[in-house]
């Protein structure tokens, strides 16, 4: 159970939401002092930025430190974790997470006290509905007669001898059933393309290909949505809407319009009739068959698969409401608001609600054309400068990141700014989270493989108790081999690719959020390559984590530069020397926009 965090939320502020690492709890006091840093995430999450809510900013609050009962506990009850990164947490003994996604907001460092997901809502809303027994009796049957019928032919090659040979074959095949499942199944294939730990790559790198891209639904269907939505009629709203769909994906499709106030151009995300019923039976059928497959789940992976069913439920019901949508895009524009390189669409919430989002239109060059960024005349070496410092604020500075960076979301803007859109899939990182990835980079540099271990314990990749002996010899050889080419030849997809081969052979699991830094890397990286073939992603990565661990006042950033200064109990002066030169050139090139320098020039 969540002590320290979880009072925050249930006795001061109710649907708001704490991160755990926060928490500085005296084991004697009955009171604890909670510093509250971050902005408050209104759908339950706290997100890490570098500014802090108006209603917290005033001052610290002080929470009692009770189990949800209400019942204080008595000292001899009190353990103290381990110092982290000097915050100590401390928790009540024999208070085991009483479910997987008490587990979840342990592992993430967060609690969410009112979710859009649940096993038990899930349930209920799926058997609470008319005919619902006979509609899970088909929709199984279907699901096991498809999915049995690939299994056979699995089974059948390998008892043949051929189950290699035919594996491309096999993993075409996996996509297309996927794709003829349903939206909860294309989803699931979108998930499991970056889950090295669930299946071998040769099927994720088939499933990477896996598009959301469907025939798009009637549009007088899509228009009474929206009158529905918004309680008014179409033509009072807009002046003129596109007669066909920008995009169709598999969960909405988007259209663009123009306000009929302010003659200004939008972009209309309209949600596919009918789908959520199909999502929550799909979602009840793939936690009950999770259930009968917990003990293999637990021997491969170290966790149940009732926990990754939970993970993944809770980012596609997430998905599937627009409203959450609407304030992801607030906290981006919040926390860009200041960074003249970064465009983020204003949203519209008037004209938006659960199932219909009006958001700013975009007119960008898609990021993958570096003839039409070039004739515009943007430097393409200086936009994908911005792109990467743009992601690096968002993973490591704000804890809050785009966690589907594809071509499509992603424009240049002429003016040199890098635009995002599509924000319904994002994940939050967790101050504590955000410093022990910056402990494993320190132990990484350091070459303490040993530590980089147990920082993936830390993370969640390995589950509490786990013997990492054997992994470590693994971590320093796929690190060794990367970062001892140099930074020219250095990639994350050949490290990915290398990592894909230890997680499926070790009882790794990859947390949802951290497959989607994964997948946001690799994407981003992508694009750079596609743009500018021989750019060298870490060399701009550097500088800013130099400028950072120079610059930032966090206490923990300081406890990480002296790590970092010092090896075997003796000053590094060449590595002051080369974070001083690397803080430099990050300060000269984010002090005006880079993509625009060789205009000015």
């Amino acid at each position: 159970m969540i002590d320290a965090a979880c009072c925050l939320c249930r006795y001061a502020y109710g649907p708001l939401s704490m991160e755990l690492c926060t928490a500085s709890v005296s084991g004697s006091a009955q009171w604890s002092h909670i510093p509250t840093i971050g902005r408050v995430r209104r759908h339950g999450y706290v997100s890490s930025s570098s500014w802090v809510s108006q209603r917290l900013r005033q001052s610290s609050l002080y929470v009692m430190n009770a189990a949800s009962t209400g019942a204080l506990p008595s000292p001899k009850n009190i353990t103290q974790l381990p110092r982290t990164n000097g915050a100590v947490v401390n928790n009540i003994s024999n208070n085991k997470p009483s479910s997987a996604l008490e587990q979840l907001d342990i592992e993430r460092g967060v609690c969410i006290p009112f979710r859009k997901y649940t096993p038990e809502m899930v349930r209920n809303k799926v058997l609470g509905s008319r005919g619902s027994v006979l509609s899970l009796a088909s929709r199984g049957v279907e699901i096991i007669w498809k999915l049995g019928l690939y299994w056979s032919a699995l089974m059948y090659d390998f008892l043949v001898g051929r189950d290699e040979e035919i594996v491309p074959f096999r993993a075409r095949q996996l996509r297309n059933l996927l794709c003829d499942l349903g939206p909860s199944f294309i989803k699931a294939g979108q998930v499991l393309a970056n889950r090295p730990d669930i299946i071998r790559e040769d099927y994720m790198n088939e499933l990477c290909i896996l598009q959301d891209d469907v025939p798009p639904f009637p549009n007088q269907v899509a228009f009474s949505i929206i009158e529905e939505e918004l309680g008014q009629p179409l033509e009072r709203l807009f002046s003129k809407i596109s007669s066909r769909t920008i995009a169709a994906a598999s969960l909405g499709q988007v259209y663009r319009a123009t306000l009929r106030e302010t003659g200004e151009d939008v972009a209309i995300k309209v949600q596919r009739p009918g789908i959520e019923p199909i999502i929550y039976r799909d979602l009840f059928l793939f936690r009950t068959l999770a259930s009968f497959l917990n003990g293999i789940s637990l021997q491969k992976l170290g966790c149940n698969a009732e926990l990754i069913v939970d993970e993944f439920g809770e980012k596609l019901l997430e998905e599937l409401d627009y409203t959450l949508e609407a304030t992801n895009i607030e906290d981006f524009l919040e926390n860009f608001k200041d960074d003249p390189t970064v465009k983020i669409p204003q949203v519209y919430k008037q004209f938006s609600g659960s199932r219909v989002l009006v958001m700013e239109w975009i007119d960008g060059i898609r990021c993958t054309d570096p003839q039409a960024i070039k004739e515009a005349g943007i430097d393409v070496e200086g936009f994908l400068t911005v792109g990467v410092s743009a992601a690096l604020r968002q993973l490591l500075e704000f804890g809050l990141f785009h966690g589907d960076p594809h071509p499509g979301n992603i424009f240049a803007m002429r003016d040199g700014r890098i635009a995002y859109v599509d924000f319904g899939n994002v994940a939050v990182l967790s101050q504590q989270n955000k410093q022990i990835l910056i402990d494993a980079v320190v132990h990484a540099v350091n070459e303490d493989y040993a530590e980089m271990a147990n920082d993936f314990t830390r993370l969640g990749f390995l589950s509490s108790g786990t013997d990492v002996s054997p992994i470590v010899p693994a971590l320093e050889a796929i690190w060794q081999n990367s970062s001892g080419k140099g930074l020219a030849d250095f990639n994350f997809r050949s490290v990915t690719g290398k990592f894909n081969q230890l997680v499926y052979n070790y009882p790794i699991r990859i947390p949802e959020r951290f497959s989607l830094v994964i997948r946001s890397l690799l994407t981003q990286e992508g694009i750079c390559f596609t743009l500018q073939p021989d750019f060298k992603f870490l060399e701009v990565a550097y500088p800013y984590v130099a400028k950072r661990l120079l610059t930032d006042p966090n206490p923990a950033l300081r406890e990480r530069l002296i790590q970092v200064l010092f090896k075997d109990g003796l000053f590094q002066w060449k590595r002051l020397e080369n974070l001083i030169v690397l803080a430099k050139e990050n300060v000269s090139k984010m002090s005006s926009n880079p993509a625009l320098k060789k205009n000015t020039t």
